[in-house]
């Protein structure tokens, strides 16, 4: 590895696989996590600021600033997903309560604050609903200077998870992740059609979950409570990595395929509520001839991914002495 690490800031909800994320950034050598934000998500934003502080302090991290955030998106009430994350958020698997506090500040502050005290561009990593990120863009606009790169966990070009065609954290509120792709710097859509493929091994997910080191076997643990690939008799389930491929994809981007297409996300009521429409046509259609082109952002969107990198570069960070 060359150069100096990449100056990160991850906003998430977590979480079970938000958790995976974080272990990966806080051991990854060629991450400088400088911050984490927190929203309502997975389960309600104190619940999140709860589950953020303890992993940090599992994976014995460095005292990094986390800041609770938006308590419910922009529009929509609150929809939490615990019947996936469990009553706690974190796979309800009985953690100590945290000994560290989150940083007096809100999220948008800490944002502000920590972005434009970067001395580098900062990537920043969303894999949560995207309201913290739209506050920030609209009342702070100016950071977008000290902005690298934005690499979203959201959006799905096929099929959705939320709705037949929405994932989670766009559906959940879609008018903030309309404005983060107004954000004017460039985007990386990691969505469901590369997030479902990368599965950790049920022998690596037992391995891990066998550590004495206590950042290790959480791995493995919230591995285990994302079943992806189940063996027959369901025991030592292969555990599906998640939002932890995105911050994989910053540490290592040659390992994920995209194309710059343009996307919207739909904010209509109904059925496509949420939805990010990916425009994969090689040429206009009928509509852009009658109607005329819309204007829509160029998105990065993942495609593939190489599975088998992407894991091997996840075990061997998170297993680091």
């Amino acid at each position: 590895m060359t150069g100096q690490p990449i100056p990160v800031i991850i906003d998430c909800d977590t979480g079970v696989d938000d958790a995976l994320a974080l272990l990966f950034a806080v051991r990854h050598p060629g991450l400088d996590l400088r911050a984490v934000t927190c929203v309502a998500g997975n389960t309600d934003v104190d619940g999140v600021v709860r589950n953020t502080l303890t992993v940090l302090e599992q994976a014995g991290a460095p005292d990094i600033p986390v800041a609770r955030g938006a308590a419910r998106p922009l529009i929509e009430p609150a929809r939490s997903a615990q019947h996936v994350h469990g009553a706690d958020g974190m796979g309800d698997l009985g953690l100590p309560a945290p000994s560290r506090a989150p940083a007096p500040v809100d999220a948008v502050t800490l944002l502000h604050r920590e972005i434009l005290a970067s001395p580098r561009p900062v990537t920043l990593i969303p894999t949560a609903p995207l309201t913290n990120i739209a506050l920030l863009l609209r009342t702070h606009p100016e950071v977008t200077g000290n902005i690298e790169r934005i690499v979203f966990m959201g959006g799905a070009v096929a099929t959705g998870n939320a709705t037949p065609v929405a994932e989670f954290n766009v559906w959940h509120d879609p008018e903030a992740a309309a404005v983060l792709l107004t954000a004017g710097v460039p985007i990386t859509m990691y969505g469901l059609d590369v997030f479902t493929r990368v599965v950790v091994p049920g022998a690596d997910v037992r391995r891990l979950r066998a550590s004495a080191e206590p950042g290790t076997r959480l791995a493995g643990e919230l591995l285990a409570h994302r079943p992806s690939a189940p063996e027959p008799d369901g025991d030592d389930p292969a555990g599906g990595l998640g939002d932890a491929g995105a911050v994989c994809a910053v540490a290592d981007p040659a390992g994920l395929t995209t194309r710059l297409l343009p996307v919207e996300v739909s904010l209509a009521p109904g059925p496509t509520r949420g939805q990010t429409v990916v425009d994969r046509r090689p040429r206009p259609g009928e509509s852009e001839i009658h109607e005329g082109t819309r204007e829509q952002a160029l998105v990065d969107v993942g495609l593939d991914v190489d599975v088998d990198r992407y894991v091997k570069l996840y075990l061997d960070t998170v297993e680091r002495p």
